[in-house]
């Protein structure tokens, strides 16, 4: 029996890479049409696969088919940001107070030293929203949890839709670094409502800032 040759990523997840990629770059505005045609033709490629690529970004909730329209990027109204929002909080602070009561003293550290660079590059903001993203994935990583690990991911993808990132608010980032102190502090301390209550209030101030 010869062998199959796999490729390491099947074409249209590529495709839906590089459309995530400009979705959140706002390349494609949100609300704006997809065109089809010339995207296939600049990428070199079928329509196939890029509608195949579509569904995989429909599903994650970025993209809106729309019968008889085509594609759009997602819109995000106030009330979707406030549902995104709330699951967060709910998924986020329940892996928190997990960490709190399971997290060894190595992952303890783990967080410690991305909490420290983040507390060096308050002046950064592309750098801290960089760091602070990577946090909560080591969170959620340490609480073990794949399911909620893809509901949050798919949850964050769709929250970059959101035209007023809320860290680019006046004051925000100092606000936030405040919040990671209260939620490291209660963390250490292992104290897992504590920590769950931090990181809610983090929640709820992003909320305010987002909108």
């Amino acid at each position: 029996m010869s062998a199959v040759s796999l490729t390491p990523r099947a074409l249209y997840e590529e495709v839906a890479e590089q459309l995530r990629q400009r979705i959140f770059r706002r390349e494609l505005e949100p609300g704006s049409w997809i065109d089809e045609l010339k995207i296939a033709e600049e990428f070199g490629i079928s329509r196939t696969p890029l509608r195949e690529a579509l569904k995989v970004l429909a599903a994650e909730g970025l993209v809106t088919m729309k019968v008889r329209r085509g594609a759009y990027v997602t819109e995000m109204s106030e009330k979707d940001l406030r549902d995104v929002y709330h699951l967060l909080s709910l998924l986020e602070s329940d892996a928190a107070g997990v960490v709190a009561r399971t997290a060894t003293p190595a992952q303890r550290q783990a967080l410690q030293a991305l909490h420290d660079e983040l507390e060096a590059c308050v002046h950064d903001r592309d750098q801290f929203f960089a760091v602070n993203e990577r946090f909560h994935m080591q969170l959620l990583a340490i609480a073990d949890n794949r399911w909620r690990d893809q509901m949050v991911a798919d949850l964050r993808k769709v929250m970059k839709l959101n035209r007023h990132n809320s860290l680019l608010k006046q004051g925000r980032i100092e606000d936030s670094l405040q919040e990671h102190r209260a939620i490291m502090a209660a963390l250490l301390a292992g104290d897992p409502d504590a920590t769950a209550r931090a990181m809610q209030a983090h929640f709820a101030h992003g909320l305010e800032a987002a909108g």
